[in-house]
């Protein structure tokens, strides 16, 4: 049956099951589907949790990633991406990371007030923090809650450096916030697009706005002098691998100043998700797909190894390190990305800090 047409698959949702969360003792079973609560098996609205947060500041500890501090104003994602890594998080909230990540959302309306706490602190030292380390900061229910805009606020307030990443034209919603930023060196936003194909794009990120979409966001953000990135993440070969030159070219003649990628892979309860996802999507080439993911991860669709594990190894991820290097040097040559300043921190007493 015809992907569209299968009418056990959830349109809308990335995740088409719900796995076992490893920390729960008990687990579903679908012998007799009939005795089972139907809001785990159905494609359910969207609810919303509040979390009474006693930080808002992550500390990364992996060598793999460029950013050691991070912000994520909301748990779980709408967007619903198949192959969002933060999925496995979401089992620490008691929830499934297959449909619960993307319908069960944790919102921290005090966000906000607890970065400012955490900037007026005597000893506390400015280094660039990321939105958003996990999940998108603006995902769809940002537009009402606003939650990332406060933050914004508070990193221009207290005139410290921070960098944005989406998937979400909603950023150029804050566009007065950012270019005030910008002014000051204080922000760099990079716009995460992996496909230019949008029949690819509904199946693996079905509520996301389009590349078109995305695309214009890195224009109107570089016509404003906006240090925009483009992230390719993640490169699935056998999906999107070929797509490589012509993403970067076409991001690059919207104005982006540097790209970067990774190569999926499929962790935890994600490798669960996918393989069901992609037997559904593309039935005709998922074990194709999923040979070609083992193979940039030593024969594993996961890898925990430090410094292959987001880039790959083996012939393949050669091969797409390679087409990516060849097409970032000829469409984006000679452009960078300004350094974040932290000179201009302002902490609450009103005197800039001058951590040199």
């Amino acid at each position: 049956m015809p992907y569209e047409e299968n009418k056990e698959y959830f349109k809308g949702r990335g995740a088409q099951v719900n796995t076992h969360n490893r920390f729960q003792k008990n687990k579903y079973i679908t012998e007799h589907i009939e005795g089972l609560d139907e809001e785990y098996h159905e494609n359910t609205p969207t609810q919303f949790f509040e979390e009474d947060a006693k930080s808002i500041i992550s500390v990364a500890e992996s060598p793999d990633i460029s950013f050691l501090y991070s912000i994520n104003p909301y748990q779980g994602c709408e967007h619903g991406c198949l192959y969002c890594y933060a999925r496995n998080i979401h089992e620490y909230w008691g929830f499934s990371a297959g449909l619960d990540f993307e319908r069960k959302i944790v919102v921290k309306r005090n966000a906000a007030k607890l970065l400012e706490q955490q900037f007026n602190k005597p000893n506390y030292v400015p280094v660039p923090i990321m939105m958003s380390g996990n999940t998108d900061c603006y995902q769809p229910i940002e537009r009402k809650l606003k939650i990332t805009r406060s933050l914004l606020e508070v990193f221009l307030k207290y005139k410290h450096p921070v960098s944005i990443i989406s998937k979400n034209n909603l950023v150029w919603r804050d566009i007065d916030l950012i270019r005030e930023l910008a002014a000051l060196n204080l922000v760099h936003v990079t716009v995460t697009i992996n496909s230019l194909n949008e029949n690819l794009r509904q199946k693996m990120e079905p509520r996301t706005v389009t590349a078109k979409s995305r695309l214009m966001l890195i224009n109107k953000l570089a016509s404003e002098n906006i240090p925009v990135r483009l992230m390719m993440a993640p490169i699935v070969p056998g999906l999107n691998s070929e797509e490589i030159p012509a993403l970067i070219k076409a991001a690059a003649d919207e104005g982006v100043s540097s790209a970067i990628f990774t190569i999926i892979r499929l962790n935890g309860a994600i490798g669960e998700i996918f393989s069901d996802w992609i037997h559904k999507a593309y039935p005709d080439r998922a074990e194709k797909v999923l040979n070609r993911i083992a193979d940039c991860h030593g024969g594993s669709l996961n890898d925990s190894r430090i410094g292959k594990r987001i880039r790959g190894d083996g012939k393949i991820a050669e091969s797409i390190h390679q087409l990516f290097n060849i097409s970032v040097n000829r469409f984006l040559k000679g452009r960078s990305m300004p350094p974040l300043s932290t000179d201009h921190f302002m902490p609450a007493g009103g005197k800039q800090l001058n951590i040199f």
